[in-house]
């Protein structure tokens, strides 16, 4: 027996004591002092009602409840800080953090020492940040809803997801609204974010310095823009839908060797997709639709991949203001213009003639707008016609030498299946 015993002792020392499963009632300090008690392992099970925070979480354990289990902060800093590695917070209300966005008021903040932080299933709201994941490595955020701060100017609100160099941490599946951004990131890499739903906020998602990260299958609907993709590298964004966005759906700033595919941008406010100094990415077989300007391409971006994207009924198909010429069609597989009355007689599915975007006129236009009202004067038609006869007349444009003649097809998700000849 006293063999059994000290074998047993040794795989369990006294310090690190067992786990247990324990009840907490609502009212008073019964949270902190669970929180404080509580050994590593432990699942604290809240009941029913408002429990008062803030709490610091200091040792890997459970936190879960119901959505009418409220952990409600008192408008004093973060409502629940995490600070030990392994933890679960499931299925409960937070609410009333600070106010204060350089101290990062949060619902859940999340430090370095928090890796491997899994927030599930919870209901975050009147928080100024949702969850402020600050460095800790693999964290998961999934299935929330995050309410932004209502009361405050949209610049006054955190944002409903914030990563700081938080490597290898997901988002997925939130419904996120209200807020500043949806989900921002920051300095960090090997990030995931998929099947968020995001509304009425500045950005859906907003990168910065960000690198080999993945943003799939969301959807953004009324925010000023959907997918604000700047100074990051190697990113995959794919299968995500812009539904009347105010600005832009797709906004690539000072982005490089990243894979825009898939993706569906309708009814924009101003652009579906604004390419900013971006290099070396291939946007393809995305679908851009209904807006005053499909895509907006500008400000040194060079030695981009534009191949198989359908502009359908964009007031402005392609806006380009630039001195080079462009072939968009050298791969031999450009893309289809709703506007381009084109013949294909060898049915190869490519039009016979280069597509055209651009000419004098949207220079002109570009530099003065007013311009707009001389577009159906006989001296711009002559013009026009003169290019047409006489390419060498033309600045520097954009071409299309391979336009497709059909569109993609689109299906109920908002992927994108083609028509392939």
């Amino acid at each position: 027996m006293r063999t059994l015993l000290a074998a047993l002792l040794a795989l369990f020392p006294p310090s690190i004591g067992w786990a247990a499963e324990r009840a907490v009632e609502p009212g008073g300090d019964h949270l902190r002092r669970a929180v404080a008690a509580a050994s590593a392992g432990d699942v604290l099970n809240l009941a029913d009602g408002v429990h008062a925070g803030p709490i610091e979480v200091r040792v890997p354990l459970t936190i879960r409840g119901s959505r009418k289990s409220v952990v409600d902060g008192g408008g004093q800093g973060s409502v629940i800080t995490v600070s030990a590695p392994d933890v679960l917070i499931r299925g409960i209300a937070i609410r009333g953090s600070g106010s204060s966005l350089p101290e990062m008021h949060s619902g859940i903040f999340v430090t370095q020492e928090g890796d491997r932080a899994v927030i599930e299933d919870n209901f975050f709201d009147h928080t100024l940040f949702g969850v402020y994941l600050h460095g800790p490595d693999d964290a998961l955020v999934r299935a929330n809803e995050i309410t932004g701060r209502t009361d405050l100017r949209m610049s006054e609100r955190g944002n409903g997801v914030n990563l700081w160099n938080t490597p290898g941490s997901r988002v997925e599946g939130n419904y996120i609204h209200d807020a500043r951004d949806g989900i921002f990131t920051n300095v960090s890499r090997r990030n995931v974010f998929t099947g968020n739903r995001i509304e009425n906020l500045r950005y859906a998602i907003h990168y910065m310095y960000t690198e080999d990260s993945e943003v799939s299958s969301n959807t953004s609907t009324g925010n000023d823009v959907g997918w604000a993709l700047m100074f990051s590298k190697r990113l995959v964004v794919r299968d995500n839908v812009s539904e009347g966005d105010r600005d832009h759906g797709l906004m690539l700033s000072t982005l490089e060797n990243s894979q825009i595919s898939g993706n569906v941008v309708r009814r924009g406010g101003e652009k579906c997709v604004f390419i900013f100094n971006a290099n070396k990415n291939a946007v393809t077989d995305n679908w851009f639709e209904g807006c005053p300007v499909g895509i907006h391409y500008t400000a040194g971006s060079d030695r981009n991949l534009i191949s198989g994207n359908a502009f359908i009924n964009n007031r402005t198909q392609v806006r380009y203001t630039g001195t080079r010429k462009m072939d968009w069609g050298a791969s031999g597989r450009g893309n289809y213009y709703s506007d381009n009355p084109a013949f294909d007689l060898n049915g190869d599915g490519i039009a016979d003639q280069t597509y055209r975007p651009n000419d004098v006129m949207d220079q002109l236009l570009a530099a003065a707008p007013l311009a707009k009202v001389t577009l159906n004067s006989p001296a711009a038609q002559l013009l026009r016609w003169a290019q047409a006869t006489m390419p060498g007349l033309l600045p520097g444009s954009i071409v299309d030498s391979a336009p497709l003649m059909a569109p993609p097809r689109q299906i109920p998700n908002g992927r994108i299946a083609w028509n392939r000849p």
